[in-house]
C-alpha cells in the first residue's frame, strides 16, 4: 500500500474521506464469538455484517463512534485543542477536520499523538458497549472499523471473512448507492486491494455475484449461523 494511503488509513475516515477502505471486526471479549469481516467496497460487506446482526451479533460502527465523541465529547475535544492548538477549532468551537488533517499529515509525531489521543477515547466507549453486549450475553460483538487485516487486528479474531465481488458488479453498486459517475466509480475500485489479497489473508471468502441479494445473504447466513449456534451452547 502507498505510504500516503498507509498514513490514512491510520487517522481513520473521519479525516480521509476514504470510505472505500470500510472493514469490520470483532472485539475479543469473554464469552463472544470473534469473527472479522473485510473486503473490497461495493462487494457486499453490509449485507454479510446484516446477517450477523439478525443471529444477534452486536455492531460497533467505530467510526460512527468518532463522530459521535467528535460532537459530543468535551474531553476528547479538549485534549485535541491541548495537544493542536485552537487552530484545529471551527467557528463554533468544534473540530475542524480539514484543519486537523492538515497538522498530522506534514509531522509525523502529530499524527502519533493524534492517534493515542483519539484511540483512548474511541477503545473507551468500544469497551463500554462490549460489556453492555456481554450483560445481554450477544454470541458475539462486531467493530465495524478500517484496515482489519493491516492494523493486525484480524490476528485476534477466530475467522476472517472476505466478501468478494466482481468488479463490474461493485462499480454497479457504487454508482447506485452514491450517485457518482462510472468513470469515477471505477476509479475507485481500481484503488482498492485486489480480490488476492484477501483470498491469501482470510480464513473464508463470500463470493457475491451481486445478481440474487437474496442468495447471497442466505449464503452468508448459512456460514455463520454454526458459529454463533455453536457459541451459545
Amino acid at each position: 500500500m502507498a505510504t500516503d494511503t498507509t498514513a490514512r488509513t491510520e487517522i481513520y475516515k473521519f479525516l480521509t474521506h476514504n470510505t472505500s477502505d470500510v472493514v469490520y471486526y470483532l472485539l475479543e471479549a469473554n464469552g463472544m464469538k470473534r469473527i472479522g469481516i473485510t473486503g473490497p467496497t461495493g462487494a457486499g460487506k453490509t449485507t454479510a455484517l446484516n446477517a450477523l446482526t439478525s443471529l444477534g451479533a452486536h455492531v460497533i460502527d467505530a467510526d460512527q463512534v468518532y463522530h459521535r465523541l467528535l460532537a459530543s465529547s468535551g474531553a476528547m475535544r479538549q485534549a485535541l485543542t491541548d495537544r493542536f492548538g485552537p487552530g484545529i477549532l471551527d467557528p463554533g468551537g468544534g473540530i475542524d477536520r480539514k484543519a486537523l488533517g492538515n497538522v498530522v499529515f506534514a509531522d509525523p509525531a502529530a499524527l502519533a499523538d493524534l492517534n493515542e489521543i483519539t484511540h483512548s477515547f474511541v477503545r473507551a466507549e468500544i469497551d463500554r458497549q462490549v460489556a453492555q453486549a456481554r450483560r445481554e450475553g450477544r454470541p458475539a460483538v462486531a467493530i465495524d472499523a478500517i484496515a482489519l487485516i493491516e492494523s493486525g487486528a484480524a490476528e485476534g479474531c477466530d475467522a476472517v471473512v472476505g466478501v468478494l465481488a466482481p468488479k463490474q458488479v461493485r462499480v454497479r453498486r457504487i454508482m447506485a448507492r452514491e450517485g457518482i459517475s462510472e468513470a469515477y466509480a471505477r476509479k475507485r475500485v481500481e484503488a482498492q486491494r485486489e480480490d488476492g489479497f484477501f483470498r491469501a489473508h482470510c480464513t473464508h471468502i463470500l463470493e457475491n455475484g451481486g445478481e440474487d441479494p437474496a442468495a447471497f445473504e442466505a449464503q452468508a447466513l448459512a456460514l455463520f449461523a454454526p458459529w454463533l449456534e455453536e457459541q451459545e451452547n
